[in-house]
């Protein structure tokens, strides 16, 4: 049941991980003015693809689905060891998330599963391997973001469903669901999802992924010079090393 605690994960000890995807000619529409519209979508696949690298090095995920119709997304995505499902309702990011939650619970019905945002780019393997670890200890979890009212990630057990709510203030409405709110230390990295020129410089502070930090070197350095430091390298126009 919803209100019991969960004592375990499924049986393998594993997540399945679901990552909604808008098309990139429409993704990350208010990093314009700080990108360039040029820049944007490549940066919008460059987090996902950073994402999802991380996600997928980290010891506690199984797999990762993705849910896209953009052709190109998804086969970047796929080719980096993502299985990639259609988004079929076509009605927004909590019928796309609902539909990847899904699509991983037909082949394995037990399955826990959390929905992740697609534009953490500079995601940690170990810093998600403690939030999945943390929720498991509840039927649902979540993070908020780094400005405090939106979420970046939300765990189901197994058994119990998922119930996105993601969009706007949707802390509250996580809250309001019964999802205990995650508030370890230490977690920044979960927290950074980017939407604005402040949170991508955010991002590059804490240090961003290599193909992140390879497109904002390449192009956005033209536009709006490099506001931050990739990870693991001294000069902000340096790519960071792969994960």
């Amino acid at each position: 049941m919803e209100g019991e605690i969960a004592t375990n994960t499924d049986p393998t000890g594993l997540w399945s991980l679901v990552v909604p995807l808008k098309p990139l000619a429409r993704a990350k529409s208010r990093l314009t003015p700080t990108t360039g519209a040029e820049l944007r979508p490549r940066l919008a696949l460059a987090f996902a693809r950073d994402t999802v690298a991380a996600a997928l090095s980290c010891p506690s995920v199984l797999d990762v689905v993705v849910v896209t119709d953009d052709p190109e997304a998804g086969a970047a995505l796929t080719a980096i060891g993502a299985r990639v499902v259609p988004d079929e309702p076509d009605r927004g990011l909590n019928a796309a998330l609902a539909h990847g939650e899904r699509a991983v619970r037909a082949g394995r019905p037990r399955a826990a599963v959390a929905a992740l945002n697609a534009d953490l780019p500079a995601l940690r393997p170990g810093e998600l391997a403690r939030v999945l670890d943390y929720s498991a200890e509840f039927p649902r979890a979540f993070v908020t973001d780094a400005a405090g009212i939106g979420t970046t990630f939300l765990s189901a057990a197994p058994g119990v469903k998922l119930r996105p709510a993601f969009g706007g203030p949707s802390r509250a409405r996580h809250l309001d669901s019964g999802a205990v709110e995650i508030d370890l230390a230490g977690i920044d990295s979960v927290r950074q999802d980017v939407d604005t020129g402040d949170d991508l410089r955010a991002a590059l502070a804490l240090g961003v992924g290599v193909h992140t930090a390879g497109h904002w070197t390449a192009g956005a350095s033209r536009a709006a010079g490099a506001p931050g430091r990739a990870r693991g390298d001294e000069p902000s126009t340096a790519p960071a090393p792969d994960r």
